[in-house]
């Protein structure tokens, strides 16, 4: 059942994650972290971030919702592993690197809430409909 979980969770976090990377808040980023941001990312690290991040949420968040039956469970654990995550990275630059902007935090931390609990709840509700 993980494995199954997995591949629903993994395309649907890649799908909304690349639009708001590419379209939505890239030009953010660049305004705010520019002078930071390398021209070719890493996308070794990328991947293996993805495939750790699905994991955790699958283990975390999403089997417990479903064995649970509760949609909420789903949504608001969701966003509490996307909070926990994401602040994770955001406070220990914000502790750490000169002149990182408050600003990019906060919407961080409001992106992997959000983006954790609709990946949560779109994967439960899929999963249901799969019979899984």
């Amino acid at each position: 059942m993980f494995l199954k979980l997995y591949f629903i969770a993994l395309p649907v976090f890649l799908g909304i994650d690349m639009v708001w990377l590419t379209l939505i808040a890239k030009n953010f980023y660049a305004k705010q972290i520019g002078y930071l941001m390398t021209k070719n990312p890493n996308l070794i690290a990328a991947f293996i971030f993805y495939l750790i991040f699905i994991a955790g949420l699958v283990f975390f968040v999403i089997t417990p919702a479903l064995d649970k039956k509760i949609w909420l469970h789903a949504l608001l654990a969701g966003a509490f592993f996307g909070l926990v995550t994401y602040a994770t990275y955001d406070l220990t630059n914000l502790a750490t690197i000169k002149d990182w902007p408050l600003i990019i935090t906060v919407v961080d931390l409001i992106w992997g809430m959000s983006v954790s609990a609709a990946v949560s709840v779109a994967t439960y509700f899929i999963a249901l409909k799969i019979g899984l």
